[in-house]
């Protein structure tokens, strides 16, 4: 395991209450929580989350060595009942040579050769939704992105649209969201798998919704003999392991819930809080335009517009730095862990954020400013290696980190090509969950932008 060049000296963080630790405290403000731990404590910080003797780093050093660590020195933290109610043994979840195998399996579905293909779907519904907007309409923000999003990776795992299904498995996913949300700040997180809470009856429901629906699709695949195709779907029913063995049923399924739940709610979270930044940016927003006009001439993006779409790709950077989707990673230590050359004790939580470490002024001067040319190539300010971690590290960095990326800048362009949001100036508040969501609803009239003056700068809109 490498040491990093800057030594891990661990401080005491604030004192906790018997038998709960900091968890009152961090669960009513998470973010807060951990800034404060980073501010006042510093770079290492032990702490405990109910009985859990816990370390929060931020170090980018410290970040980079622990994700490069996990399989090693370091193990998943089995995060509560209800997140894995979800996702069951997926690909995240698993360990050792079943995750190796997983990986083998999964990776291929999502390499860039096949997110190429996947790109016309994503431009397609995009566009269908600008279609159906009509000038001076008022629309939730949220809803929107999410309408988009969630066509899109039904589209791309199965193939189509589910049609009248698409609502209730949307509706499904978006309880288990909220639900597992909740218990990862809560004193739920701690409750044996037999207590069965209201919000835990919730979930029963909506997962039993998906899964009855992945098994009818699964099995309509295999009993036609037509498991191989194009979608996500069709890539993990074909996958074959290094013995000819393929994924078993129930495999595939979370695997599909997993790709489901990171292709959704993570794009459609960064592309709200995309549109919550550029409404007060006129500066960025009209570079934005600019950019579109010189690249795609009025025309629909390609995929071989995205490395062209160089401003556009820089302004979702940075809504990931200031509002990451995923805003939190905890490792277990195992025997012979270190970090910065210091053992860490055995069965220790280490936590690391992406909200803190994204805004740590160290690394990011101005850091709660949106500043897209932050990420020019000769920016001044050089941005450490794990600064910026919005998919994690190391071997376990997200699957469908590229996917992801992709996706949000070829909506992103679609849909400024043709309508500006006007969203009224406020402080969006995050709210923490599975994701970083807006605790508000965020809505918008939306101002079709005239086709002759699309290409120049709406600065004033």
């Amino acid at each position: 395991m490498p040491v990093t060049a800057v030594p891990l000296v661990p401080t005491p963080g604030p004192r906790g209450l018997p038998l709960v630790g900091n968890l009152p405290a961090f669960g009513r403000d998470p973010l807060g929580f951990l800034a404060r731990l980073r501010d006042e404590f510093g770079d290492a910080v032990t702490w405990s989350l109910g009985p859990r003797r816990s370390l929060f780093i931020s170090h980018p050093q410290h970040i980079a060595e622990l994700l490069g660590a996990v399989e090693r020195g370091f193990g998943i933290l089995q995060i509560g009942w209800a997140f894995r109610q979800v996702t069951g043994e997926s690909v995240i979840l698993s360990e050792g040579a079943d995750w190796r195998r997983k990986r083998a399996l999964v990776q291929p579905t999502v390499r860039p050769r096949q997110v190429r293909g996947y790109a016309a779907t994503m431009v397609d519904c995009a566009r269908a939704a600008s279609d159906r907007w009509r000038d001076g309409e008022r629309i939730d923000v949220r809803a929107e992105m999410a309408l988009i999003t969630q066509r899109i990776v039904l589209r791309t795992l199965f193939g189509n649209d589910l049609g009248d299904q698409s609502r209730a498995l949307g509706d499904a996913m978006g309880v288990a969201q909220e639900v597992v949300g909740a218990e990862v700040r809560g004193i739920s997180l701690f409750l044996p798998a037999w207590v069965r809470t209201r919000n835990r009856r919730r979930l029963l429901t909506a997962v039993a919704t998906v899964d009855a629906e992945l098994h009818r699709l699964i099995s309509e695949r295999r009993a036609s003999g037509s498991e191989a195709g194009d979608d996500l779907l069709g890539r993990l029913l074909a996958a074959r392991d290094d013995q000819g063995r393929p994924l078993s049923a129930k495999e595939v399924r979370d695997e599909a819930v997993t790709l489901w739940a990171a292709g959704h709610e993570t794009t459609s979270t960064t592309l709200t809080w995309t549109w919550y930044l550029l409404a007060s940016s006129p500066s960025v927003r009209a570079r934005l335009h600019d950019e579109l006009h010189r690249v795609l001439g009025g025309r629909a993006p390609t995929i071989d517009d995205y490395e062209r779409l160089t401003w556009t790709q820089q302004i979702i950077k940075e809504a990931l730095r200031l509002y990451p989707p995923s805003w939190l990673i905890p490792a277990v230590a195992r025997d012979g862990a270190t970090l910065g050359g210091t053992p860490v004790p055995v069965g220790t939580t280490v936590w690391c954020s992406q909200w803190t470490t994204h805004r740590d002024p160290r690394w990011f001067p101005d850091p709660t400013a949106f500043r897209p040319e932050r990420w020019e190539p000769d920016a001044p300010d050089v941005v450490p290696d794990h600064a910026w971690f919005p998919f994690g590290g190391g071997q376990r960095t997200c699957l469908g980190a590229r996917f992801a990326l992709v996706e949000a800048a070829l909506v992103l362009a679609t849909l400024a090509q043709h309508f500006h949001l006007d969203i009224t100036p406020t402080q969006a508040t995050p709210q923490v969950g599975l994701l970083l969501q807006l605790a508000t609803p965020l809505r918008a009239t939306l101002r079709r932008l005239p086709a002759a003056s699309r290409g120049v700068c709406q600065a004033s809109a």
